[in-house]
């Protein structure tokens, strides 16, 4: 059985979600600029997959999004409003994606404070 690092996986989605917030903020940057091409990151499932560990889905409602985050053109979706500009960014598409990237955030670190005072709650229990 391999142990569980359940802090590092945490600063590895942290650091995901940093350079994704970084990524929705140059395009919202640059929605004026003529030819801008909108980028966003692979999704967090596949970066993972990279490092020989692996989301668990126990639902099928439990869809699991996801250092070197590779970053990839998007083109505009369907049923989105495009700038007049014809830079390709939508600015409501990436207002989604940045709440979007606060509520995982926000999830992330939910997660490692109940972790964070189980552990502390098994030391104390253990002393």
């Amino acid at each position: 059985m391999t142990g569980v690092y359940l802090f590092d996986l945490a600063s590895q989605q942290a650091r995901y979600l940093a350079v994704r917030q970084s990524t929705i903020a140059g395009n919202v940057a640059n929605a004026n600029t003529p030819d801008y091409k909108a980028r966003d990151v692979a999704p967090f499932a596949q970066v993972l997959a990279r490092t020989g560990l692996d989301l668990a889905t126990t639902a099928a409602a439990h869809a699991g999004d996801s250092g070197g985050v590779p970053v990839r053109a998007t083109a505009a979706q369907d049923g989105w409003d495009v700038l007049e500009t014809g830079s390709g960014v939508s600015l409501e598409q990436e207002m989604l994606k940045a709440s979007e990237v606060s509520r995982e955030h926000s999830l992330n670190l939910g997660i490692t404070k109940a972790f964070d005072r189980m552990l502390r709650l098994a030391v104390r229990s253990g002393s």
